[in-house]
């Protein structure tokens, strides 16, 4: 059983993937954390130092590696992971996909306190961040949309998470 966390950045996926891979006796994967080993360095710095497209292609292929050595596995995605490379279509062949809708207010509240570790927030006065995580939001939701399960985060507590993804 391989699932796949997805949702916007601040939706709660590293925290709901360590509850559920302890719960259901699976590995977890928070699939920034392993890019951040194999690259010896932070997001942020692959960021500033390889840009974007390069982390994208890293993201693709630690994915890739993952899924394909795994029977089994909980992941934690990157927010942006499903938007790119046909990525959603890939997880959606391997596994279960559950996509963690938090609202956009709850996401601002979350990641106002986080912009200094997230490397397209550090820069963004909060009217921008309330900009950037609207217009990302509305330009992911069609990827989101697509996974096998959708949660809605805020009325979640782990035995409901379980009951919504193995009886969607």
């Amino acid at each position: 059983m391989k699932i796949f966390l997805i949702g916007f950045m601040g939706s709660g996926k590293t925290h709901w993937g360590r509850q559920l891979s302890e719960k259901l006796g699976l590995p977890f994967f928070d699939l920034d954390e392993q890019i951040v080993n194999a690259e010896g360095r932070s997001i942020n710095e692959v960021f500033a130092e390889k840009g974007e497209e390069y982390f994208r292609e890293s993201e693709k292929q630690t994915l890739s590696i993952i899924t394909e050595s795994h029977d089994s596995f909980v992941m934690a995605c990157g927010g942006g992971t499903p938007c790119y490379f046909n990525n959603i279509e890939y997880m959606n062949r391997s596994g279960i996909t559950v996509w963690i809708n938090t609202s956009p207010d709850t996401l601002f509240h979350r990641l106002v306190k986080e912009k200094t570790h997230r490397p397209l927030l550090r820069e963004l006065t909060d009217d921008q961040l309330h900009q950037f995580i609207a217009k990302k939001y509305a330009d992911r939701r069609i990827y989101y949309e697509q996974a096998t399960v959708t949660v809605e985060e805020s009325q979640e507590c782990l035995e409901q998470f379980v009951e919504k993804i193995f009886h969607a």
